[in-house]
């Protein structure tokens, strides 16, 4: 069997790069010979004319990865047929590895950007290092665990959050283990070295009277208050929020919705406003125009955050993020049920939204409390 590399011309200005296993020529029911082929599409692409720096080393980095891919695949023909070791599997890039895992969960879109966040980290950790399967041994896993632990930081330059620390770690092991069942490791090192535990999910809120005092407190950015307060009605995300276009909020005679897609999940959402959420949208503008201009994320909008809420009397660390938390909240307190909820904040599982029914769970047992004890005589 003759296995090589080849490339398809795209409409989109590229090349889809695919394996063709050539398996020699077959007799067809007519009794015409034809070639015997089966193909492999990598999901790699090629800039067909790379016009720019960074294009020409895209290409080159897809080039090695594709031909890193074809000696696995030569590898493991020659593996099967002569029964020998395949000793090219642990000269392979992990990086490169770990690369091909998280694009075949592409189309698990949640999955697929815990294994790209992920990423970041293990490349952070390997860099100037070109890690293959050799290298690989329980003081390397170790060492990235410590790297999550002490030194990875966050977007905003903040230590890793438990939970954040527990996914990524995770993803890590679970490559070592896909590592080990395709024979690239001879130990599955994922054992080797104990986890994070995940830890408890503390969702920050504010309440009705908590949120009606903000509303009438002095915000330094108005675009902030805005769309701080749009998030507390709608239960939007701060990225769907940011990149909201008026081609995406539709006046209708019925009142006013929003028809966009979830920059998390890349799922379609259909939400309905309110009067007062579509109050906060100010006039129309066109179509292509963001609806919050000046938004931005960063230490400043978030620390203004804080500013704002000692202005109206509120101690809790509140975040961005916290909106969200707040509408779901304040949904299910005024009767919402937990499916509704689920579909307003557009979670693929229910799980995800129950968090929130046990913290209104945890309101109603204090509530039974509030009634300052009755000196009385108990007679039956």
């Amino acid at each position: 069997m003759k296995i090589n590399l080849r490339k398809k011309k795209l409409t989109t200005g590229k090349y889809s790069l695919y394996i063709d296993y050539y398996k020699g020529k077959i007799i067809d029911q007519d009794g015409k010979s034809k070639n015997n082929r089966e193909f492999e599409y990598l999901k790699e692409y090629l800039y067909i004319d790379p016009q720019t720096p960074s294009e020409k080393k895209e290409n080159q980095e897809t080039i090695l990865r594709a031909e890193q891919i074809l000696s696995i695949r030569r590898a493991e023909y020659a593996q099967g047929k002569y029964g020998i070791k395949d000793r090219s599997k642990n000269k392979l890039l992990f990086l490169t590895y770990y690369d091909k895992l998280k694009e075949e969960r592409y189309e698990s879109k949640g999955n697929y950007d815990n294994w790209d966040a992920a990423q970041n980290h293990i490349e952070d950790y390997c860099k100037k290092r070109n890690i293959t399967f050799e290298d690989i041994d329980e003081e390397f896993v170790l060492g990235f665990k410590k790297h999550l632990n002490k030194t990875a930081r966050t977007k905003s330059s903040t230590p890793l959050s438990q939970n954040s620390k527990y996914t990524y770690y995770n993803k890590f092991k679970a490559a070592l283990r896909n590592a080990f069942d395709d024979g690239y490791t001879c130990r599955n090192f994922a054992t080797t070295v104990k986890g994070f535990a995940q830890g408890e999910t503390s969702r920050e809120y504010l309440t009705h009277e908590e949120l009606q005092e903000l509303a009438t407190a002095r915000c330094k950015h108005q675009v902030l208050k805005n769309a701080f307060l749009f998030s507390c009605l709608t239960g939007l995300r701060w990225s769907d929020i940011n990149k909201l276009n008026w081609a995406e909020v539709r006046d209708e005679d019925e009142g006013s919705r929003l028809i966009f897609t979830q920059k998390k999940t890349k799922g379609q959402e259909y939400q309905y406003l309110s009067d007062q959420a579509r109050n906060l949208l100010g006039k129309r503008k066109s179509g292509n125009d963001r609806v919050f201009q000046g938004l931005k994320y960063g230490a400043h909008f978030n620390a203004e955050i804080l500013r704002w809420c000692m202005r109206a009397g509120i101690t809790k660390h509140i975040t961005f993020h916290s909106a969200r938390h707040t509408h779901a909240v304040l949904l299910l307190e005024n009767g919402a049920d937990i499916y509704t909820v689920s579909k307003v904040l557009g979670h693929k599982e229910i799980r995800t939204t129950q968090v929130y029914a046990k913290i209104v769970d945890k309101k109603k047992k204090e509530a039974a409390y509030l009634i300052p004890e009755l000196h009385m005589n108990y007679e039956f």
